[in-house]
């Protein structure tokens, strides 16, 4: 129950700030008319409205016959309604098994999901489709829904099973994705994402919320209590979240010490991220080339899994299943694409100031030797060629030849302070991003409480 009521206010919460981020002069306005008009109207009542203790009371007696035991039992059983359950399909569903997770049985239902092609398609050996399904109170299917997004052209399709008087027919439709806005906070008890996963926070999300503050926070070693505040761009489909975007605005508060970020793009140039202050958040690089992985071996001595000898690592190992994609942490040039002996599959981009970075046991590699790569594009995928035990993306960083600890990476500024000709506009949004996030802290203070 108290999830509920924090969910609740969550909910209306982020729709309030919305409302204020959109438009926070008229708001501003409009209070400052209403206070005003209270004032007034405060005092017309207190002059001339009568006293309370010499308005007359009437009482009003009138019988009320109860329904007997029988009459509602009988209303109860005329009475029907509509279930609805929302599922996620796999790909080993098969028509039985997705419909008893909905809570569905009906055989006829499960039999037409089978045999019609277009039913088939769009419901069973699809993982990741959002499914809706309407059922009687006796659990028969009534309606269907399959929703994704095929493509990035700003759409969604829909498929739709529905019960008829000529039996079940199915309809396909494209409708255009609803775009919003969704604030989450959360509490940190063991990890980042451990925390991002109680809060319901997408992993996309939450790794861009990492990226963010890569550079003003260690992840590695946060405290427990320490918290957090989000708010990032959803597209809809009827109601359901499809896909997540980008991190409008984030606060951090790590150590007792309290780190902010907003979205802002300047006319003319990419978006960035900045302080409230108008300092650009932007690195050089990101902290780490894998999103959403764990660090399995350092920058420091070990012992060789292979050669078994006490060698110094040159690198930072990340633990992550084969397939994984692997991103540029900066803007760069490819300067090497293939096979090196021990490091199997490597990529190496040539960096500013004689800077280079290295991603080695790849599966596959994506880019060309002399392409240009921007800050998080995808370069290659984790695997396990060259001298590799298993499964996991080996990084380095280089300058002038020499091996750095990698962990370092991410403390290089890269980006400039905000504009003098943008910074009124600029200041108006911070001050709309302060109330969203406010508004988002005071529901994870109150679920700690």
């Amino acid at each position: 129950m108290i999830n509920g009521i924090l969910a609740a206010e969550e909910l209306i919460a982020s729709r309030v700030a919305h409302i204020f981020r959109t438009y926070p002069k008229q708001i501003t306005a409009a209070v400052a008319v209403l206070l005003l008009s209270a004032g007034g109207g405060a005092f017309a009542v207190a002059s001339l409205g009568p006293d309370a203790a010499d308005l007359p009371v009437k009482q009003v007696f009138e019988a009320v016959t109860p329904l007997s035991f029988a009459d509602q039992v009988e209303a109860l059983d005329n009475h029907s309604f509509t279930l609805f359950r929302t599922e996620i399909t796999r790909s080993s569903d098969t028509a039985e098994a997705l419909l008893q997770r909905l809570g569905i049985a009906d055989p006829a239902a499960a039999s037409f999901l089978r045999g019609n092609s277009d039913a088939r398609s769009a419901f069973l050996s699809r993982a990741g489709r959002t499914v809706t399904a309407e059922a009687t109170q006796e659990n028969a299917l009534q309606k269907l829904s399959a929703r994704w997004i095929p493509d990035g052209d700003g759409n969604f399709k829909r498929v739709v099973i529905e019960k008829t008087p000529k039996g079940f027919q199915t309809k396909s439709e494209t409708d255009t994705l609803t775009p919003g806005t969704r604030l989450a906070s959360g509490i940190v008890r063991t990890s980042l994402f451990a925390a991002t996963d109680d809060a319901g926070i997408p992993d996309a999300v939450a790794s861009q919320l990492a990226d963010v503050f890569s550079g003003d926070v260690d992840f590695r070693s946060l405290r427990k209590g320490d918290r957090f505040a989000v708010v990032y761009e959803t597209f809809d489909a009827d109601g359901q979240t499809l896909r997540t975007g980008r991190v409008l605005s984030a606060e951090f508060e790590s150590g007792g010490k309290l780190h902010q970020a907003l979205w802002y793009q300047e006319s003319g140039q990419k978006g960035a991220y900045y302080r409230p202050n108008g300092d650009s958040l932007r690195r050089a690089y990101l902290s780490s080339p894998v999103e959403f992985t764990r660090v399995s071996s350092g920058f420091a001595m070990r012992l060789h899994p292979i050669l078994n000898s006490w060698r110094q690592h040159h690198g930072i190992d990340f633990a992550a299943p084969t397939g994984t994609p692997v991103r540029a942490v900066g803007d760069g040039t490819v300067e090497f694409a293939g096979t090196q002996s021990g490091y199997g599959n490597i990529v190496i981009l040539k960096h500013r100031n004689n800077q280079e970075t290295a991603y080695a046991h790849l599966s596959r590699i994506d880019v060309k030797v002399g392409q240009s790569v921007s800050q998080s594009q995808t370069v290659g995928a984790v695997g396990s060629t060259g001298w590799a035990t298993g499964p996991h993306l080996h990084f380095e960083f280089r300058v002038n030849g020499e091996y750095h600890d990698p962990a370092t990476i991410a403390q290089q500024d890269g980006g400039a302070p905000i504009s003098a000709a943008s910074r009124p506009a600029f200041e108006r949004l911070a001050v709309a991003t302060r109330a969203e996030l406010s508004a988002a802290f005071s529901v994870v203070q109150a679920s700690a409480d």
